[in-house]
């Protein structure tokens, strides 16, 4: 039967493509997807152009049955052969099949991000998340339809308790029940949007939808040639620049007026060649930065400059960026091959994106993709173009900049969520600085000018699109501009913390959407990354809660009070032990629970789990009140709210769970139609803000966070006594950051604690984490600043007040454990070092040992922060000295002489100890014992006098022995004579004759055998009385 559709849905049509703006339809019913070619056929008579291209997004399966295929390949076959008659046909086959359809799955939805499609139809709209929902309407251009399919309700408020796929990510073991809290307010929110129409199957518009009762046709403003007001003013421009170069070609390629002005301003920086110049292109998406951006390099290129280089946190962001400035070059008559080389990434990872242009038209130039840290390579740079800039954390855009040209730009805001450190911190620090050199007359040539540009109109669609309007509220996309100032900053101790109660913060109220929009400006001001996503995470995820810090309030003004801080919380624990059991085993974690599964992988512990804990999952401050101690004094509140100090003992006592889920009564269950139903905000809601003295607390073991680690986060974590257990070794990709997660025990009753440790049940683990964390240094941590590896650390430096004796149990003890690891051999070398005998290379062996030994506390040494830093990095980290000079900021004798006076402080305690054993142990040459004699040695000496004395008498008296004599004594003794002085003997002066014996030299010896004296003598009397005799 042929109906007549609702001429109000036409004119919302017609009014849309006049007006260039999208309209959005939510068909409710199992057969709403006919009515799809009803709405196509509809905006193809308005569209003046060729039929619109048709985008349709699903989660797994197209509802087109098998033997409706098959009849559409017949259906191909009859047009193809002229024999089909259209009326005889299914309307929705012969729409599938006339083409121009682009099918989705909602996973791969980020390949269809920068295309453009006249309608968007999603159906499964229990997979929708607020993420593909801001990607897959972005891509609608002006004029085009949305359009959302849901199957049969019988009530458009079952929405509310509709079970969503994502869903299933917030549900944990202890917390089960998800709420649609987002739903409700979609579904509200569809009522303000003046471009929406709720309708049902057979295209009747519902009561939710009685806004567009009121549509009327609206009138064209258009000149003769049938341009509306803002592309007579582009085109106005495009003819007065047409004849000057490089401007007039390439300001030919801009689609809005916006995006021409910001080319001239890029292009006049560019050609004045002073490189003293900072612009700053900001905007949201789909406004055409990343082209104009591309436009104004390949007008660099025209003007000359050699060296440009780009960067961003990927090559693929760039895509869009190296096309423009290939249709520069077009516009340019440059030539592809002839006049210049496109190269594209051989990096896997890159996925063939383009890393370079090489131009030899007039001499070498070249455009240089470069990884946002790789800013050493920026010596030669004349251009440095920084595109995607908020998604690059704020320290490394910093080391980008330099004396040279450089254009920033960053999206402010839109679906792929930003951070807004950049425009809030850097951006204003170069704006300073530029009126200061304005200020300045003097010093105005050498100081850098600043300049930010904003890009307002989109190039999809007009400007002031009702659906951009109604996205940006649902999501709260742009909510930079709900930051409001303060007037007043009351001291962190007059601040109070409030619970944030979720049902009326989501319950689309006025004055809870103002709040919303304020809490999630602060979120977005506060972190680098941020997604849409997390806006369903606040307000369905069951164990998640909120608290803001807000200042003394003031009844009397009735107005929302100034947030100072928000607090994002969720519980985790209570896991069954058999569930820890299981996931251990199978080596798989559950969505949820991120501390206790990460604990319980780490230590391999299957009791933490079954412990009650929150996790601090976000906690963002307001801008204008940053490093105020306001931070500090909600994480305190917080403490002492789940440690129990704030409720009063009664209410303890008989207060029941106030926290029970409310019921929602759903208008379903007064049996209304979907045509007499009427949709409003509820109001029997609670109070929106909660002291926390009018509720009870959950009662907790501990409190947790995780995030990524840097100095100034970790000292603020570690300031309210929490400690690390867990740092990621792979950095992560887009920040380059170690994921951490710190705990902080609470005071209970519940857990049987050993010893006095201040941190409970966590004691042991945490040494635990120190331990292996200084053996990792040298390896996944050795290029962590020395300033984060002592924090993480937190070794013990000062033992001045410490009982040396106490610190180790028995110096025995540790004597006989270092055995193992030192040898007298090693503490000979460090003796020697120690005196300036020898290098240190000659002890860097020894160096990690005793490093190794100190940061576990065996060596109680008091040393300064700068001489540990040192140890640190020499004997965990085994850095050598150039990188410490860079690091540290000192010379190189600087560091060697903390590092000899480290060695001299361990030489003298290790000597101390252990000197006896060392040199026991240490082998030496075999010594005679020399032991003193019994008699002195005068005695002795005497003794000795004695002994010669009588033996020089004893040889005496043998000498005058008659019997020797004998052997001289003359036989005959007057013969003798006689025959002597016959012979011519002669008496010498002396009176002395020679008379020759007449014995026999036999009968001499026979008489004196051996006697040695005489028998020489003998022989040379002998001799000369024969010599004499001669004579």
């Amino acid at each position: 039967m042929r109906k007549k559709v609702d001429e109000r849905i036409r004119t919302l049509i017609e009014n849309g493509v006049k007006l260039r703006h999208r309209s959005m339809f939510l068909i409710i019913g199992d057969k709403s997807r006919d009515q799809i070619v009803n709405l196509h056929y509809m905006l193809s008579k308005a569209v003046v152009k060729s039929r619109p291209t048709v985008l349709w997004c699903y989660k797994d399966k197209l509802e087109l049955s098998s033997h409706k295929k098959k009849r559409a390949k017949q259906i191909k076959k009859l047009m193809q052969r002229g024999l089909l008659d259209p009326e005889k046909v299914d309307p929705f086959s012969l729409f599938v099949e006339t083409g121009g359809l682009t099918y989705c799955l909602y996973k791969d939805s980020e390949r269809i991000l920068g295309n453009t499609f006249g309608m968007c139809i999603l159906q499964d709209f229990e997979a929708l998340t607020p993420n593909l929902l801001a990607r897959t309407i972005e891509t609608v251009e002006g004029g085009g339809l949305i359009v959302l399919l849901l199957r049969s309700l019988s009530s458009l408020t079952s929405l509310y308790t509709m079970v969503m796929d994502v869903h299933e990510r917030f549900r944990t073991e202890s917390h089960s029940e998800a709420a649609g809290r987002f739903n409700e307010r979609f579904l509200l929110s569809l009522a303000s949007c003046k471009a929406c129409v709720v309708m049902d199957d057979e295209l009747n518009i519902l009561p939710i939808s009685s806004h567009i009762r009121s549509i009327t046709p609206v009138p064209v403003k258009e000149d003769s040639e049938g341009l509306s007001e803002a592309e007579r003013d582009l085109k106005n421009l495009k003819d007065q620049l047409h004849d000057d170069f490089p401007v007039g070609p390439l300001i030919k390629k801009c689609c809005t007026l916006d995006q021409g002005k910001a080319v001239i301003t890029f292009l006049d920086a560019i050609l004045d060649k002073t490189l003293r110049s900072t612009l700053a292109l900001l905007a949201a998406r789909g406004r055409g930065k990343s082209a104009a951006l591309g436009l104004a390099v390949a007008g660099a290129i025209a003007a000359g400059y050699s060296n440009i280089f780009v960067t961003a946190p990927s090559p693929e962001n760039l895509k869009t960026l190296f096309e423009f400035i290939c249709k520069g070059f077009d516009a340019l008559e440059y030539k592809e091959h002839i006049d210049y080389d496109i190269v594209k990434s051989a990096n896997p990872e890159f996925k063939k994106a383009t890393v370079r242009i090489n131009i030899y038209k007039r001499h070498r130039q070249t455009i240089q993709y470069i990884q946002p840290h790789e800013h050493e390579k920026l010596s030669q740079v004349e251009l440095l173009v920084v595109d995607e800039a908020a998604a690059i954390p704020l320290p490394v855009v910093k080391s980008l900049l330099g004396p040279y040209l450089v254009f920033l730009s960053s999206t402010v805001n839109g679906y792929e969520g930003t951070g807004r450190s950049l425009s809030l911190k850097l951006l204003q620090k170069l704006e300073e600085q530029s009126h200061m050199t304005a200020k300045n007359v003097e010093g105005s040539l050498s100081g850098r000018l600043f300049k930010k540009i904003e890009l307002n109109e989109s190039i999809r669609y007009a400007s002031a699109d009702p659906i951009e309007s109604w996205l940006n509220a649902l999501l709260c996309l742009d909510v930079t501009n709900s930051i409001p100032s303060i007037s007043r900053l009351p001291p962190p101790s007059e601040c109070d913390l409030y619970y944030v109660n979720r049902d009326t913060l989501f319950s689309y109220h006025k004055d809870s959407e103002l709040f919303l929009q304020r809490m999630m400006a602060l979120y977005v001001a506060s972190h680098y990354k941020n997604s849409p996503n997390d806006l369903q995470l606040m307000a369905d995820a069951p164990a998640h809660h909120l608290f803001v810090l807000l200042g003394p309030v003031d009844e009397s003004e009735n107005k929302l009070p100034d947030i100072l801080c928000v607090i994002q919380v969720s519980l985790e624990g209570q896991i069954s032990r058999k569930s820890a059991v299981k996931s251990l085993s199978d080596g798989h974690q559950p969505f949820g629970d991120q501390i206790p599964w990460k604990f319980c992988e780490q230590f391999r512990d299957t009791v933490f789990p079954s412990l009650s804990g929150a996790r601090i999952v976000r906690i963002a401050t307001h801008p204008s009140a940053m490093k105020l101690g306001y931070g500090s004094a909600a994480m305190e509140l917080l403490t002492r709210y789940y440690e129990g100090q704030f409720t009063p003992i009664s209410e303890v006592d008989f207060e029941t769970n106030v926290d029970s889920p409310q019921t929602r009564v759903t208008e379903a269950a007064e049996k209304v139609s979907l045509l007499e139903e009427n949709i409003k905000p509820r109001t029997d809601l609670p109070h929106l803000l909660v002291h926390l003295r009018e509720r009870r607390p959950e009662k907790l073991h501990y409190l947790g966070v995780s995030f990524g680690l840097t100095l100034e986060l970790f000292r603020f974590w570690r300031k309210h006594k929490f400690a690390p257990f867990y740092i990621g070794q792979i950095p992560s990709t887009v920040t380059g950051e170690h994921t951490c997660m710190v705990l902080k025990p609470l005071n209970s009753d519940d857990i049987e604690v050993s010893g006095s440790d201040n941190w409970g049940f966590f004691g042991p683990f945490y040494q635990d984490f120190r331990l292996r964390f200084s053996r990792l240094l040298e390896s996944s941590f050795r290029t962590m600043e020395y300033k984060l590896a002592m924090s993480v650390l937190d070794p013990k430096i000062n033992y001045a007040d410490t009982d040396v004796e106490t610190t180790l149990s028995t110096p025995e003890g540790f004597l006989r454990s270092l055995r193992f690891d030192l040898s007298p051999y090693d503490m000979e070398r460090l003796r020697v070092y120690t005196e300036n005998l020898a290098d240190f290379h000659l002890i860097l062996d020894i160096v990690q040992i005793l490093a190794r030994l100190y940061f576990q506390g065996k060596l109680p040494i008091t040393m300064s922060y700068v001489q540990a830093s040192v140890l640190l990095c020499i004997g965990l980290q085994h850095q050598n000295i150039t990188c410490m000079e860079e690091q540290m900021k000192l010379e190189r004798t600087q560091i060697l002489s903390l590092f000899i006076k480290v060695m001299k402080k361990f030489h003298k305690y290790l000597n101390g100890i252990a000197s006896n054993e060392i040199e026991s142990t240490l082998p030496r040459l075999k010594e005679r014992v020399l032991e003193p004699h019994n008699i002195s040695v005068e005695d002795d000496l005497n003794e000795a006098a004695k002994q010669v004395e009588d033996g020089m008498k004893t040889k005496m008296e043998d000498m005058l022995n008659p019997e020797l004599l004998q052997q001289y004594a003359i036989v005959d003794r007057e013969g003798d004579f006689e025959n002597a002085l016959e012979n011519g003997g002669k008496i010498t002066l002396g009176g002395l004759i020679s008379v020759k014996s007449s014995r026999t030299r036999v009968e001499k010896h026979g008489k004196h055998d051996g006697h040695k004296s005489g028998k020489k003598r003998k022989g040379d009397d002998g001799s000369k009385s024969n010599k004499k005799s001669k004579s």
